[in-house]
């Protein structure tokens, strides 16, 4: 981008802007003021506002602690002690117990409603002294020459021009995907295809006592289904289906097609009996992408600004927050050491890649009938159980020993997969039909 050279006398100034105030960039934002640098964090809409994403993993939990949060999260959580696997394939319910990881300090998470778990950590961020601005959107970033930093024009809710030079930026614009659009990328997961429909539910059955808060994932023909529950009785459920499937829609109304789509799921729609839906419902394709790159020499792409995974495992606000911890780590270090800087970019890099990595290779098969019958019958042969149970858990960023017995699953599901070959070439075939990319999908709404 070329820089604007008629900049603004009123000009404004900081360290480091962040654009987004999601789970990314308020965790950012609170870090890096906590340091001392001069944050202005800009985000579009007003808090509380709605968001899905709503399952937290147990790895989040230390970052909460070291964010100063953890309290706050637990008084609007629920608590998540494990995930459900439900399958028409199989007669049983699978539960994996967070407890039963490889690292036994982590054994549950929540499940929280994204207005207020979004409010709590932006809040955050100014209590530590960032600039908060909300209601106001960036249109224009001109990188400058050298190490002269960025401008950064933005325009608020009532036509309001601003207008900021920093030395850094932090893009947590989430799906906006704000500076990977500019530079061009952003490119489509060529190797998972999905979209999603979905809305929160009063009156649902739950699961009794401690069970009451998992999360269950619920395998039907055309995908598969989360179903959270949340503190103020409302669960939340979606459909994450094949693109085609959503292109059946036509012009049936949202509401219904989604009631139609649950009928497809006898066991959810078991547990629906009585229920009412409380929110409209929404509809969201190309759901899943990448970008080429993660940083560039005075800017960095956090969370989902980077990348999007289906959300099967609920990896989303982990990853952001992760990402978060790590891109400050990476931003005071190019800023107080720049002789420095170039390291801690590369090590900023291979951090990024490596969550979407891990759980990717879960995910391109989830809905494979091998990775299926893994899932609904685990063992843990050369902790084959444990392994898995962190990768769950978001326990993938190297601090636990994993990696053996992860590779001696994947091993074992490429041995029964060849054992299987034909059931393994139709069910190959079947996939690539269905991550087709299916045009007009994108952007419905209810």
């Amino acid at each position: 981008m070329k820089p604007n050279v008629d900049t603004p006398s009123d000009m404004r100034e900081c360290d480091v802007l962040v654009i987004g105030g999601g789970p990314a960039g308020s965790t950012a934002a609170a870090l890096l003021a906590e340091r001392g640098h001069r944050v202005t964090l800009i985000e579009k809409d007003r808090h509380p506002r709605f968001h899905i994403g709503e399952s937290l993993l147990p790895a989040n939990l230390p970052l909460l602690e070291k964010l100063g949060v953890a309290d706050e999260v637990k008084a609007i959580g629920m608590e998540k002690w494990a995930a459900e696997f439900v399958s028409p394939w199989h007669d049983h319910k699978q539960v994996f117990h967070f407890a039963d990881a490889w690292d036994k300090s982590m054994p549950h998470a929540y499940q929280v409603q994204r207005a207020e778990f979004d409010e709590i950590l932006i809040r955050n961020a100014r209590r530590k002294g960032a600039e908060v601005i909300e209601g106001c959107r960036v249109h224009d970033v001109a990188f400058l020459p050298g190490d002269e930093g960025a401008l950064i024009h933005a325009r608020t809710e009532d036509g309001a021009d601003q207008s900021w030079r920093a030395r850094f930026v932090l893009d947590a614009s989430g799906r906006d995907t704000f500076l990977a659009n500019r530079f061009k990328v952003k490119q489509r997961n060529e190797k998972h295809n999905s979209t999603a429909i979905f809305a929160h539910f009063a009156n649902v059955q739950r699961n009794e006592g401690k069970a009451a808060g998992n999360i269950t994932i619920f395998w039907f023909d055309h995908g598969w289904f989360w179903f959270i529950p949340l503190a103020n009785g409302n669960t939340s459920i979606g459909a994450v289906t094949w693109p085609y499937y959503l292109k059946t829609r036509n012009k049936k109304p949202l509401t219904e097609f989604l009631m139609d789509t649950i009928a497809l799921c006898p066991a959810l729609q078991e547990r629906l009996k009585g229920a009412q839906m409380v929110t409209e419902p929404e509809a969201t394709g190309n759901y899943s992408y990448t970008c080429t790159q993660t940083h560039g020499r005075n800017y960095l792409l956090l969370g989902d600004a980077y990348a999007f995974i289906d959300p099967v495992f609920s990896s989303g606000v982990m990853l952001a927050m992760q990402s978060a911890f790590v891109g400050a780590d990476t931003v005071d270090c190019c800023l107080r050491r720049p002789g420095e800087a170039a390291a801690a970019l590369k090590r900023f890099d291979r951090s990024m890649r490596v969550g979407p990595k891990q759980f990717s290779w879960f995910i391109y098969r989830i809905t494979n009938p091998t990775m299926r019958n893994l899932f609904m019958g685990p063992r843990n042969l050369l902790r084959m159980q444990e392994a898995l149970l962190s990768v769950l858990a978001g326990d993938v960023f190297g601090k636990t020993p994993i990696g053996p017995s992860l590779l001696a699953f994947k091993g074992l599901y490429y041995g029964i997969s060849l054992l299987n070959f034909k059931r393994t070439l139709m069910a190959w075939r079947d996939r690539k039909n269905n991550i087709r990319s299916v045009d007009a999908v994108g952007g419905m709404t209810n």
